[in-house]
């Protein structure tokens, strides 16, 4: 994200200085000039505040993607617990009741 980010930012900052020296040694009066370089500076700034808020946008929904996926995640972990305990429970009330009669079959014997 930082990487694409900076990307970003370089072809902005580019475009902004290659306007601003175009504009600069273009055959114009100073008032246009700076008129001009004023115009694509407010472009520039929309500019990279429409690019923060699409990247601001892209990272809240990638951030809400993952925490549906983790909660997901989470969800079918517990869900393979609680049968993986049920299991173990099933397993140890069978070898109870088999310890019970073995125990009841010593006891007669005695």
């Amino acid at each position: 994200m930082s990487n694409s980010s900076n990307t970003v930012v370089g072809l902005l900052a580019g475009t902004v200085i290659g306007a601003t020296l175009g504009i600069l040694f273009a055959p114009d009066k100073g008032e246009k000039t700076r008129k001009r370089i004023s115009e694509e500076a407010i472009a520039a700034k929309d500019k990279m505040t429409e690019r923060a808020s699409e990247l601001q946008s892209q990272v809240s929904s990638t951030v809400s993607d993952k925490k549906e996926t983790l909660d997901t995640q989470l969800e079918n972990v517990v869900s393979n617990v609680s049968h993986k305990a049920e299991d173990v429970i099933t397993t140890l009330e069978k070898k109870l009741k088999e310890l019970k009669e073995k125990n009841k079959k010593l006891q007669k014997s005695v």
